[in-house]
């Protein structure tokens, strides 16, 4: 309520009973009530927006009570409304009702039977909380000429936008009230994500040859895997004539050659032991059949990576994390130096963003980041010393790009981002001023020019220009236009403009 009002209205309430404290906003009611009183009231967890006629002595005074919830910005649908007069030294009154037919909305009728300065409560009790709406002190006049006088006809300020608690309840709507904070200053900057550098790996292929399952069959994108965890095996290609059958005889060959070297150290030891043959010869055949024994195991390696077991070159992973890339499928032919399976730890990630040289001076130290991903409803805040740690600021301006790195690690519970992703940015600098600030969702770029919508009333509504400053995170400041408390919509802002240039198109249906 602004000054005049307050004064206007306090003094025709001293005339009508010489006192005046905590006077009522009058306002005029665009659903065809006439006169009558208005107020919009928050409690930590409900904003009652309630209409009612000057309270008169014997007189039944119907409310309409429009209670909506501020966590989702829904109709209540549930408890009762309890409206309380008490103190002046007067027996306490209440009326208790249940919510109405239609959601949200309470209509008590109160017949005070006591006239005179009086503390209005309006309680809604529900099975899960209780929830306090303190709307101070009324005056309960003695009779309805007192109250014509007492309550001056005020005409509707023009301008304003009507869209009401129906309306609002049917779409998604919230509303907030501008703050006074710190905003800090941040500049553009084109950033990507990705893992930090100890978390990402690249399986390549040591030689040319063919790729083939591991245990847990082929690497798919999403499966995570172990340090250490064999992902695939490359069998090396065979070179010249050589084919399967050739490598069977060659391990048929060893295994004869091992017999024979065996038979001939049995042998050859019977004649040492006759002394008939010198102790090199049985030394000589010991090492032959040693050869032998290599030759055989190194064929039937060889053999086995053409064939049904597992074999080849083990391609392991040094780093438990999730593969986010396979370059090939079974049986497929690998290149010496392919990359072929891709291993990257998603936990923890990299913001690697790029400052062009001309805003190198308005940064002192990075104190952080954010960035908005498309359809995400929020930012992401990223403040170094408290959820993200700076790992590089680069001090070489690049030839080719003129830019310089900045490399902020943090935390990705869940998995939520993934890696390589392109993201808009904006680089803390350091500074910053203290200013309003409101949710970055309320502002409007309307017709050039940037718009809020201020509630004036549960009801109502004013289309404000605004000069709008720097963002830090979800919120904007705002340098000119609004002060601090007043309640803007951040959410529905669209709908709530509609209202305003085609009223028809958001329909009606009021409930009073």
């Amino acid at each position: 309520m602004n000054v005049f009002k307050k004064a206007v209205i306090c003094a025709a309430l001293m005339m009508a009973l010489g006192a005046c404290s905590a006077p009522v906003e009058q306002a005029h009611d665009d659903h065809g009530h006439g006169a009558g009183i208005a107020v919009t009231h928050y409690t930590a967890v409900t904003e009652l927006f309630v209409e009612y006629p000057a309270l008169v002595k014997g007189q039944a005074s119907a409310f309409a009570a429009h209670m909506t919830w501020l966590k989702d910005f829904k109709a209540v649908n549930e408890g009762k409304l309890v409206v309380t007069l008490s103190g002046g030294d007067l027996p306490e009154e209440s009326i208790e009702v249940p919510v109405s037919k239609t959601p949200g909305i309470f209509r008590p009728v109160l017949t005070p039977q006591h006239a005179g300065l009086r503390h209005l409560t309006m309680t809604l009790y529900t099975d899960a909380q209780t929830s306090i709406h303190d709307l101070g002190e009324v005056v309960v006049f003695n009779d309805p000429a007192s109250a014509a006088r007492g309550m001056p006809h005020e005409e509707d300020e023009p301008g304003l936008i009507s869209f009401t608690k129906e309306q609002q309840w049917k779409i998604p709507f919230a509303t907030v009230p501008a703050v006074d904070q710190s905003i800090r200053d941040s500049v553009a900057v084109s950033a990507v994500i990705r893992p930090r550098a100890s978390g990402e790996a690249l399986l390549t292929a040591p030689g040319a040859g063919i790729l083939r399952a591991g245990s847990s069959g082929f690497p798919q994108v999403g499966m995570k895997v172990k340090a250490g965890q064999v992902l695939a095996y490359l069998v090396p290609r065979l070179g010249g004539e050589t084919d399967v059958a050739r490598l069977a005889l060659d391990v048929q060959r060893a295994r004869i050659a091992v017999e024979r070297g065996r038979y001939d150290v049995k042998r050859l030891e019977a004649l040492l032991a006759d002394e008939a043959i010198p102790a090199k010869r049985v030394y000589d055949a010991h090492i032959e059949l040693k050869l032998a024994q290599a030759e055989l195991i190194a064929a039937q390696q060889r053999a086995s990576s053409y064939q049904g077991g597992a074999g080849g070159i083990a391609l392991k992973s040094p780093i438990t994390g999730t593969i986010v890339a396979v370059n090939g499928s079974v049986g497929s032919a690998a290149t010496e130096g392919q990359m072929v399976i891709h291993v990257a730890s998603l936990d923890t990630l990299w913001l690697e963003a790029h400052v062009a040289e001309s805003d190198l001076g308005k940064i002192t130290t990075p104190t952080g980041a954010f960035f908005t991903l498309d359809g995400a409803p929020k930012a992401i805040v990223l403040d170094v010393g408290r959820n993200a740690r700076l790992i590089a600021y680069g001090g070489l301006v690049d030839a080719t790009t003129r830019t310089v790195p900045v490399i902020i690690e943090f935390n990705n519970p869940g998995g939520r981002l993934r890696a390589g992703m392109s993201v808009r940015a904006r680089l803390y600098s350091g500074a910053g001023h203290q200013g309003v600030a409101i949710p970055a969702t309320a502002l409007m770029d309307d017709a050039g020019q940037s718009v809020v919508f201020v509630m004036r009333e549960g009801e109502s509504f004013e289309r404000r220009i605004v000069m709008s400053g720097p963002r830090d995170g979800d919120q904007v400041a705002i340098l000119s236009g609004l002060k601090a408390g007043e309640r803007v919509v951040s959410q529905g802002a669209y709908q709530v403009r509609l209202a305003a240039t085609a009223p028809a198109a958001m329909g009606h249906g009021h409930a009073h």
